[in-house]
């Protein structure tokens, strides 16, 4: 079967990693602090409870391992418009497998816009360019519609199932870079 081609109209974006503070700072829903440390000027949605636990996440894990900062969300920034629109990154390193698992996310206010397309296609091209990266992931609630619409176009394939303690059942889904 051959594989879909991978969407390429949408917004230039860029993915800028953040620091440990950075992540602390967001973890406890301080913008101002955050916005000391960040490369960017971050909006208020960053600090919201809604993005709260991925922050927690990350900070723990930069914390444990401080060269996983460089792989972890980093924030979706539109250098045209020099807004920062969402956050994507990897789970984190490659593991043995050379897997590494995608996330992102875009601030309601600028859905709708192609950026998830475009923070995706950005965390694509950073894989094909890593050599330690065999397999890029993505789990998706089934539920989750336009996650799944951003995803599946780039020729992701269904794997499997998990449960996720925070998103319950997910698919997993796969490409070889």
């Amino acid at each position: 079967m051959p594989v879909p081609a991978a969407p390429t109209a949408g917004p230039r974006v860029e993915v800028v990693a953040l620091s440990g503070p950075v992540f602390a700072a967001l973890a406890d829903g301080d913008l101002t602090a955050a916005n000391a440390a960040a490369p960017v000027p971050l909006p208020p949605s960053f600090a919201g409870p809604e993005w709260t636990p991925v922050w927690r996440v990350r900070a723990e894990q930069v914390a444990a391992d401080p060269g996983a900062a460089g792989w972890v969300t980093g924030v979706v920034w539109d250098p045209d418009r020099r807004l920062a629109v969402g956050r994507a990154g990897f789970h984190g390193p490659p593991d043995a497998r050379g897997a590494v698992e995608v996330g992102y996310a875009v601030v309601p206010e600028h859905r709708r816009r192609e950026y998830a397309r475009a923070a995706l296609r950005a965390l694509l091209d950073r894989a094909r360019r890593e050599p330690g990266v065999r397999v890029v992931r993505v789990s998706i609630a089934p539920s989750n519609a336009a996650s799944r619409a951003v995803a599946l176009p780039f020729g992701f394939r269904e794997v499997g199932q998990q449960v996720d303690e925070v998103d319950g059942v997910e698919t997993v889904s796969e490409l070889d870079p």
